[in-house]
């Protein structure tokens, strides 16, 4: 999160948003933020808000996730969103999204659902 200048903005139980300022560097050769940059916002959205339905002494991991790029990713800057969807025991379920904030407007440029898996964290 810190190398590629991501931050959370909203952190709720069960929900986060999570905000990337445009930045050429992370752009692919047309000058979109590049796929692996949406995934990894995507991909961290989904954790925190797993995150914040397990228990303390817990940690998480993602199992998989699947996201379906809808439009390029351009603008000021990408919101990533998550919500849980199911919190198991061991398996949670998020869905994931990408907006594209443009000149004051919301584009959704990618959606999909994750799955994480609740560890317990072990103490040395």
């Amino acid at each position: 999160m810190g190398l590629i200048g991501a931050e959370v903005i909203h952190l709720a139980m069960a929900g986060v948003v999570l905000d990337l300022p445009f930045r050429a560097d992370l752009c692919q050769q047309n000058g979109f933020l590049h796929g692996g940059v949406v995934g990894a916002i995507a991909d961290v959205a989904g954790g925190y808000a797993a995150y914040s339905v397990f228990g303390d002494g817990d940690d998480v991991l993602t199992v998989e996730y699947k996201l379906n790029l809808i439009r390029p990713a351009t603008g000021e800057r990408l919101r990533a969103t998550s919500e849980v969807l199911r919190a198991g025991r061991a398996l949670t379920v998020c869905d994931l999204k990408v907006h594209a904030m443009r000149e004051g407007e919301e584009v959704l440029c990618a959606s999909g659902q994750q799955t994480l898996m609740r560890m317990e964290v072990v103490s040395a």
